[in-house]
């Protein structure tokens, strides 16, 4: 299950209404819970520039130097890194292979939300299973939004 506060929900369904009608892309920060099983509670997004200039309407690319920033500094104050959100403009809110070919980081969220005509409508989360790149697969995962 991923828990997410209401602040870190609204501040990625905002961005990617800020980037319509191009794929927006950030971090999703917070912490495991149950020794990585089963829980992570989101407590804050990180916002990442979509470095994909051949088709940002449509596909994101978080730029690896950003990626490492943002490691360190949630490291500094104690936070993992739970998963990756984008969104999916004029498009559902589900991933697409080309979302599963380029998801590496088993075990964590990641968070699709459609915008339609620049409003976010359906945000819906996935998590990547697999025990390597050839069985990898996402699952559902079961949303709370919970307060601050």
């Amino acid at each position: 299950m991923l828990k997410i506060t209401q602040i870190a929900y609204a501040a990625l369904r905002q961005h990617g209404e800020e980037t319509y009608p191009h794929e927006c892309c950030g971090v999703l920060l917070g912490h495991f819970k149950d020794d990585r099983a089963n829980s992570k509670t989101v407590t804050r997004v990180a916002k990442c520039g979509n470095t994909r200039a051949d088709s940002p309407h449509n596909r994101y690319h978080i730029d690896p130097k950003e990626l490492i920033q943002i490691q360190r500094e949630a490291r500094d104050r104690g936070e993992d890194i739970l998963g990756f959100y984008h969104s999916h403009p004029d498009h559902p809110a589900r991933w697409s292979p080309t979302d599963l070919a380029e998801a590496h980081w088993f075990g964590c969220s990641y968070l699709i939300t459609s915008v339609d005509c620049g409003k976010a409508t359906i945000t819906n989360s996935f998590e990547l299973t697999g025990s390597g790149e050839d069985e990898k697969k996402f699952v559902d995962e079961k949303t709370e939004i919970a307060s601050p």
